[in-house]
């Protein structure tokens, strides 16, 4: 009876754990796909009612306090309007290079529409390009801008007329900002002031500004250079948890400061002090983020506020004041990146400019020294072979040639637990009313024999980082959208597309779509292959002693199957090419040491088991089997 409920609390415990993991993992994945291909109307439609821009001067005032007067404000934002007439309401200039498409809006100089050419927001090559930055009043604004804003006259500061987020500036010369061909901006306040402005672009995803104030007046002016990025609504992409961080990230204090919008939400404002510094917004595969000069010690803050109801939010920073004399011109440097996030160009740009860990734009997680070594493996593989699928499987016996050590020593283990077999069933039957005795004498035989009765969970133990390292890797990196296999699987970042339960698409219906029970219908060619060549290493070990261990190791598969079948496809290619492998090994390793290799002798009474349960089954509900 006692082993009967402990079989009974297995189950019960073994069905607690895949629904939890599902609820936890399997439909906000689905969710997040969903969303992926198309925005919740509700949203669309909150998102047509917006008002106006946070004002990026009073985002992140340094210590003294001033003011930007070119702030974020959308003045007569009385509607949201669609892309192409929010493009419309201002005259532009385009930005033409082989990686972005876009504009610089001349009323405000922002560099507020941009689209990566080389991305799309579906699989299929003619769907529209990623959009990145987007303009005011828009329906999802997110857009930079630079400029200059005067001390108040509070703390002894003169009325300085700036430009601002309506000032229409002059382009120089004419033609789209390319490569090589910067484009120039200048405005003039009328008031002795002339203002230019210089933007190149590189062939990626680096933007230079350079500012310049003139001074042509009488008097001296004291300015502060200062940058911002601005979004107004909270995009439909955030909310992986602990798996992936999307929101404000920088390096501030020497330090990685990741923010999620819920955070700055509920501390309206984080105020930092930094050199070496940069900060800006992250989403999973996109990124665009202020460069400071390096050298400089910037105030800087993250800021969310709501406005009409609607979540804005802002990153900024303000660079120490510049004082320029009557004749002299004062000048401020920075950078935007803006794109996509590869790890060669972050990590490019991290070196060539000298920045403090910018290649941490990219989320590696708290295992960053397994991570990153791993997609850097896998990278470098795939370029000899062009195939991603193909390197996974290249780096898998790599890593198991690796653990060869390790896991012969416990494979070894095994195979002489194996060998002791009669002996443990004996100890079994000899204390079969003594539990005490029982676990004592086979103890005793463990050390006799130098038996590890732990080991056989020792293979997958230290096979846990690496999964994890290379869930990360096909989860965060850019690198892997897209890329695909052989046949069906077209994206190894994506979960397997088919599902058992419409007959791989045999039969035309979605089953994930069939309420509470749809993301456990979710069972692809790949996830069965996994849970079969799992279900097989395990019926290669000898089962566990104790009953309850072993109902639960013969449910480990399937368990597993489902609680993987939402995971990206290249995860379970390589957990079934690991396990497929880890049978091969053993089974040399077992016969090497004169243990009998049982798997078919294994498999035929798992067979028969279920063979049998179906019989009493059968005969339990009454119908006769004659």
């Amino acid at each position: 009876m006692t082993d009967q409920k402990n079989t009974l609390l297995a189950i019960i415990l073994s069905a607690l754990v895949l629904i939890g993991w599902q609820l936890y993992f399997g439909l906000p994945s689905m969710e997040k796909q969903k969303q992926a291909q198309q925005k919740p109307p509700q949203q669309q439609a909150q998102q047509q009612r917006e008002p106006t821009q946070p004002q990026a001067g009073t985002a992140a005032p340094p210590p003294a306090g001033p003011t930007p007067a070119g702030g974020g404000t959308a003045a007569g934002a009385a509607g949201a309007l669609s892309r192409e007439a929010a493009l419309a309401a201002s005259p532009r200039v385009r930005i033409d290079t082989p990686t972005l498409t876009g504009s610089i809006s001349l009323k405000g100089a922002r560099i507020d529409d941009l689209s990566l050419i080389h991305y799309r927001e579906t699989a299929d090559p003619h769907s529209p390009p990623i959009v990145l930055l987007a303009p005011s009043r828009s329906p999802h604004p997110f857009y930079g801008e630079f400029g200059w804003s005067a001390p108040p006259p509070a703390q002894g500061g003169t009325a300085v007329k700036v430009p601002g987020p309506d000032t229409l500036w002059q382009q120089q010369g004419s033609g789209a900002l390319e490569v090589g061909r910067p484009v120039t901006l200048v405005y003039d306040n009328g008031e002795g002031l002339e203002f230019r402005r210089t933007i190149a672009v590189d062939d990626k995803y680096m933007f230079s500004i350079r500012d310049e104030v003139a001074n042509k007046g009488d008097a001296p002016v004291t300015l502060y250079p200062y940058g911002s990025l601005s979004r107004l609504g909270t995009p439909t992409s955030v909310g992986y948890g602990y798996i992936l961080h999307e929101g404000f990230i920088g390096v501030l204090g020497d330090k990685l400061q990741e923010q999620s919008y819920a955070e700055v939400e509920k501390q309206k404002s984080i105020a930092f002090n930094s050199t070496n510094a940069w900060l800006g917004f992250t989403d999973k595969y996109w990124g665009a983020t202020l460069i400071p000069d390096q050298k400089l010690q910037i105030a800087a803050r993250f800021e969310a506020e709501q406005i009409d109801g609607l979540k804005a939010y802002q990153t900024s920073y303000f660079a120490p004041a510049q004082t320029i004399a009557p004749g002299a011109t004062g000048a401020a440097e920075r950078r935007l990146f803006a794109g996509a996030k590869e790890v060669s160009i972050v990590d490019g740009y991290n070196e060539q400019l000298g920045l403090n860990k910018f290649d941490r734009l990219i989320d590696w997680g708290w295992f960053y020294f397994i991570t990153k070594p791993m997609f850097l493996s896998l990278d470098w593989v795939y370029h000899k072979v062009g195939n991603f699928g193909i390197a996974i499987l290249i780096i898998t016996v790599i890593i198991k040639i690796f653990f060869f050590p390790l896991a012969n020593k416990s494979y070894a283990s095994m195979a002489k637990m194996k060998a002791v077999q009669p002996e443990m069933l004996a100890i079994r039957e000899r204390f079969a009313d003594d539990k005490m005795k029982q676990q004592q004498a086979m103890m005793e035989l463990y050390r006799k024999e130098k038996i590890n009765p732990v080991a056989g969970c020792l293979p997958m133990v230290i096979q846990i980082p690496v999964f994890f390292a290379l869930y990360k890797v096909l989860f965060v990196t850019i690198d892997l959208r897209g890329a695909p296999f052989f046949g069906w699987i077209k994206d190894l970042s994506a979960p397997d597309p088919l599902t058992v339960f419409n007959l791989f698409g045999l039969i035309p219906f979605d089953p994930t779509v069939v309420p509470l029970i749809g993301p456990f219908l979710h069972l692809g060619p790949w996830p069965l292959i996994m849970g079969v060549t799992m279900w097989l290493q395990m019926k290669l070990n000898p089962p566990p002693p104790d009953p309850t261990q072993a109902m639960i190791f013969n449910w480990m598969p399937l368990i597993f199957t489902f609680m993987l079948a939402n995971f990206s496809a290249g995860l379970v290619i390589y957990w079934a090419w690991n396990n497929t492998l880890s049978v091969a090994q053993q089974s040399v390793i077992m016969h090497r040491h004169g243990a009998k290799i049982e798997l078919w002798d294994n498999v035929k009474s798992a067979a028969e088991g279920l063979k049998g349960l179906f019989v009493r089954k059968k005969g339990s509900t009454g119908v006769s089997s004659s």
